[in-house]
Order: C-alpha cells, then sequence, then structure tokens
C-alpha cells in the first residue's frame, strides 16, 4: 500500500473491539513521533501511554466524544471504548511553533497505528486539569490532547460533500460513519 492510500484510508474512529493495543506497538508510537522534525529542535512535548485497564477506565469520562453527534450516538459504551491512549503534555511557556509540532507528531502516531490496523481519535475536548490529576503531570507541564487507540469495530467511510452541503460527519444505522469531504478542486488552486 502507497503511503498516500494509507493515509487515505486513516479516518478516526470512535468505537472499537477490546483487544488491547500491543505494547511494542505503543513504544513505536512515542518513539517515532518524538524523534519526528520539531521547530528549533525544541522538543517541547512529552508522553503518557496510559495502557493499564485501570487507568484507561479512569480516562473514559476525561473525554468527549464526536461533537457533531448527539452523545447517544456519538460515544462509545463499554465494551466500544479504546483500550490505550497517548496524553500529549506540552510545557507551560512552550511558544507558538509547539502547535506545528504537535501536528506532525499526532499525525505520526495515527498513520503509524493505522498501518498495523489500529485506528485513532484525536480528542482536544477533554478535562486537561482532572487528566493532569490522574496522571500525576509534573509543575511546568499541561495536558494538551489526547490520542484514544484501538482495533476499529466500526467502518469510517469519505463521501463527496455537497455543493453547500453540511461538513458534519453522520453515522448509519449500523453506526458506521461517513465524512464529507470536499472536492480538490475547491480546496487547492495549482498555479
Amino acid at each position: 500500500m502507497s503511503l498516500s492510500e494509507l493515509y487515505k484510508g486513516c479516518r478516526t474512529y470512535r468505537r472499537f473491539t477490546q483487544k488491547p493495543v500491543p505494547e511494542e506497538l505503543l513504544h513505536t508510537l512515542v518513539d517515532t513521533a518524538h524523534t519526528r522534525s520539531c521547530g528549533r529542535n525544541g522538543q517541547p512535548l512529552r508522553f503518557i501511554v496510559v495502557k493499564s485497564p485501570e487507568k484507561v477506565a479512569a480516562m473514559q469520562p476525561l473525554v468527549r466524544w464526536a461533537a457533531a453527534l448527539p452523545k447517544a450516538i456519538g460515544t462509545p459504551v463499554q465494551g466500544e471504548q479504546p483500550t490505550a491512549f497517548v496524553v500529549v503534555l506540552r510545557e507551560n511557556n512552550a511558544g507558538p511553533l509547539t502547535n506545528v509540532d504537535l501536528g506532525i507528531a499526532l499525525d505520526t502516531m495515527a498513520i503509524c497505528a493505522w498501518e498495523q490496523g489500529v485506528g485513532s481519535c484525536i480528542m482536544a475536548a477533554v478535562d486537561r486539569k482532572a487528566i493532569g490529576e490522574l496522571l500525576s503531570v509534573p509543575e511546568g507541564w499541561e495536558v494538551n490532547i489526547v490520542l484514544a487507540l484501538g482495533y476499529p469495530s466500526h467502518q469510517s467511510t469519505l463521501v463527496e460533500a455537497q455543493e453547500g452541503g453540511s461538513l458534519d460527519y453522520y453515522v448509519d444505522e449500523k453506526r458506521d460513519y461517513y465524512v464529507p469531504k470536499l472536492k480538490l478542486k475547491d480546496v487547492a488552486r495549482f498555479c
């Protein structure tokens, strides 16, 4: 599979089987992410891998799923929840370039996970204070974003966005996701 095919297949997943993500893969994700390029080689990110069933369970109420859907439809229930999380920390005084570093790290982890059949969901709607307390985040660092991980139990399909239509993702009766994407001609200009 080409890299572009891998990227096109790497969607957001919000329901998972309960098969654990292998510890070796979790190490690979974080190792690959932390060695990628970053602004001025500042390395302003730190990673907490949450993999114990107890900590994973404690994380569940601290994250919010699928903002475009009613909670009853978009939130995974017991038996559908992720089996691991990577919590990404940033230095309290990190500059704006850290946001670029964060995007590179998250993308790296998501695509490396997907290469092994593990789905992910990047989560910004999280209770940062409670997660920080749960995971004993050290002083000088703050919870920035969370990556949920697990083997997907649903499909996520790209569909062409309709002219003037909504870009909100939606689910069908099987709770499979459909994600409208604009046409290339509507987002890029070649000159």
